[in-house]
Order: structure tokens, then sequence, then C-alpha cells
């Protein structure tokens, strides 16, 4: 399944995408695409329905997250093979864990604010995933079975800020520092999350291009990792890393966002997004 949800932000119906592309209301089916329906029950729930019994929604929408219920936003650093030679950084030994403020969150299409002062605005296609049941302390062996679904992610980064401490938070959790979707494509759908083509453009030109298997660290890896450290709750995402191509490393000199500038981004099987760049509003 395609989950999403649409319509204006803070009042988003739930839908799902039909095998035509279509976009449909589930709000007769369930309130919202809420922690429950990301659980075990409600996507079972959810597989039992006909989406030719839903209601298409032909006008254009906005598209929102496509979940609620997100209580961390867990990222990793460093976790492609290619990303960490363009970067002249060593092979991470474990896991590079931190947090983007939830506040960031926004929809896939959403513009993305350049906050104040900022001038090094970078972009970082990931490939996020959505926990869908309560995950703490799990073996890898048993990892997959806590994922509700992927995602496309855009990771947007303020270096400036990221790089004036050893704490990356700030320059990763601005507002609209993270889009999230068009959609939550479910795991049965998901072949191999390992083998995934990710790509991201900017003013339409193709700027990153790679592929989950050059990630150092798996999904299940990722999940059962982070589960030893805090519990991973329903709804909780976990941004997996950037394949090369980020502004911060081209040479011979670093490309960065301005406003008007437009990014184009998409994971194989899992949808696109576009953010244009806007002025913050005092």
């Amino acid at each position: 399944m395609k989950l999403c949800r649409f319509g204006v932000a803070g009042a988003e119906k739930p839908g799902l995408i039909d095998a035509e592309g279509r976009l449909r209301d589930l709000s007769g089916i369930c309130r919202d695409i809420d922690p429950t329906v990301l659980g075990p029950q409600g996507l079972t729930r959810l597989a039992k329905v006909d989406p030719a019994s839903l209601p298409v929604v032909n006008e254009s929408q906005r598209f929102g997250v496509p979940f609620t219920g997100t209580s961390k936003y867990i990222c990793i650093g460093l976790n492609y093979s290619d990303h960490a030679v363009e970067a002249g950084l060593a092979v991470p030994s474990e896991p590079i864990v931190f947090l983007k403020a939830t506040s960031a969150l926004c929809g896939p299409n959403d513009d993305t604010i350049q906050p104040l002062g900022s001038t090094k605005l970078d972009w970082e296609v990931e490939l996020g995933i959505v926990i869908g049941s309560r995950a703490n302390n799990v073996a890898e062996a048993d990892a997959l079975s806590h994922v509700a679904g992927y995602c496309v992610l855009n990771d947007i980064t303020e270096r400036a800020f990221q790089m004036q401490s050893s704490q990356w938070d700030k320059g990763k959790g601005c507002d609209s520092f993270g889009p999230v979707g068009s959609w939550l494509v479910t795991a049965d759908e998901v072949v191999d999350p390992q083998n995934l083509r990710l790509w991201l453009d900017v003013n339409g030109r193709r700027r990153q291009t790679g592929n989950t298997r050059t990630m150092i660290f798996s999904v299940k890896t990722l999940v059962s990792y982070v589960s030893r450290y805090m519990t991973l709750l329903p709804g909780d995402i976990i941004s997996t890393g950037t394949p090369p191509g980020v502004g911060m490393f081209i040479k011979p000199e670093p490309v960065w966002l301005n406003v008007g500038d437009e990014v184009t981004l998409g994971i194989e099987g899992l949808g696109t997004q576009t953010q244009k760049i806007v002025a913050h509003s005092i």
C-alpha cells in the first residue's frame, strides 16, 4: 500500500494511492494514519480494504507527512561508503546517531524556509524507515518485522550551523528541514530495501545519484542498533544517510541552495518530492 495524508496543513485527511496512481480518500475507513494504523493490526485492517470502494479525489491536493505520531526523528550520519569517500572520511565502525527535531517535519512538497543567518544550505536525499511496532533491544533477524514501511526524506541541512560545534542538531532541525513522503510505502511492497536507486536534482541539474546497496549499515542493522539505546515506537523515523553528491563536497567549490532554487528528489518505488527555497518571513 501507498499511504498518504492530504489537504490543508494541520487538517490533513488519510488517503492511499491506488494501482493506477489515483488518490483515494481513506477518511471513511479510519480517522487518520496514526500509530495504531501503522501497527500490525491497523495495517492488516487496511490490507482488507478494496481501493475501488473508496472515493477518488480528483482535485489537486497538497500532501502532508504520510503518517502521524512521530515521537523521534533519528538520523544516521556518513552511512554510504561512496559518500565517505567524497567527504575524505574513514568509514565509521558503528552507526553515527543524532536526532532531528520533530518540528522540522513537513509535507514533501512544502517550501523550504531558509533560516535567518543561513549561508550554506544543503540537500541530502535519504531513505526513511518508519517504525510500525514497538522495538526494544531487537535482534537483527527480527528487526524488519518492526518496520511499517519506507519513504523519501530530504535531510535538509544548514552546514554553517552544523559545523559551529560538535553537535549537528541545530543545523539539521530548523523548521521545514524535514520533508517526508509523498507516501509511506508499506514494507510488503519493498522487495529489498538494500537495492533502491536514489537521486536528487537542483534546478533541473542532477546532483545526487546512488543506491542503498552502498549503505555501510543496512536497514535491519540500524533498527536493531538504535533499539539498543532507545525504544522505537510506531511512527518513529530513522533516516539512513545519503549517497554522494551533497553541495558541501562539490569541486572545485561547494554549491549552496539559495532563495528561488528548486530541489526535486526521489527513490525508486517510493515516489518523489519537490521543494522551493523561500526566504524566512520575520
